[in-house]
């Protein structure tokens, strides 16, 4: 009987963390503080990572595209994410509604799959929710590290001449983009 009750105490604990954990990931990025990118203020680091969905391809290769500095003369919104990543997931339909909203009006978004080598697949992502705009793979973090992109998912907007003019990390609503948007403008 006694073990009986300890076994049933012991699912109880393993059941109670289990939970605590689960609560702990779905809420940490909300809590997250805003945080600002030290690089907000300053030009967008260029990078050059090639285009692995949504993209031109040359003979099945993906073509690569360069960074900010070929897209001068438009606001771009950089979403850095990965595949594994929630809150990446729940942001993504807002992403695409911007980018299709926006896209005549002279912003570019794209998007820097984040994920090792291996770890996932950013094609069956695009597709699962339906994204439009090209996606770049940044598998050995070195475009997150030029951003100083430390949690996902984080948004960069450069403005039209090149500066980055602000950034959102965690779940951010369409309304805090789109100003940040007319800003880029």
């Amino acid at each position: 009987m006694a073990e009986t009750q300890g076994t049933s105490n012991d699912t109880l604990r393993a059941l109670v963390l289990m939970a605590v954990v689960f609560v702990a990931v779905a809420l940490v990025p909300r809590l997250m503080p805003a945080r600002q990118l030290p690089i907000v203020g300053h030009d967008a680091p260029d990078f050059a990572l090639a285009i692995v969905a949504n993209g031109p391809s040359v003979d099945g290769e993906a073509k690569t595209l360069l960074g900010p500095r070929d897209l001068r003369g438009r606001a771009v919104l950089i979403d850095f994410w990965a595949t594994w990543c929630g809150p990446c997931r729940k942001e993504a339909p807002i992403v695409e509604a911007i980018a299709r909203q926006w896209r005549d009006r002279g912003v570019t978004v794209l998007g820097v799959d984040t994920d090792a080598p291996g770890q996932g697949d950013p094609r069956a992502f695009a597709a699962q929710y339906g994204l439009s705009y090209p996606i770049v793979r940044d598998a050995l973090g070195e475009t997150m590290h030029k951003y100083g992109v430390e949690y996902l998912p984080t948004l960069v907007v450069i403005s039209r001449t090149g500066r980055v003019i602000g950034s959102r990390t965690g779940e951010t609503a369409a309304t805090e983009l789109e100003g940040l948007l007319r800003q880029a403008l």
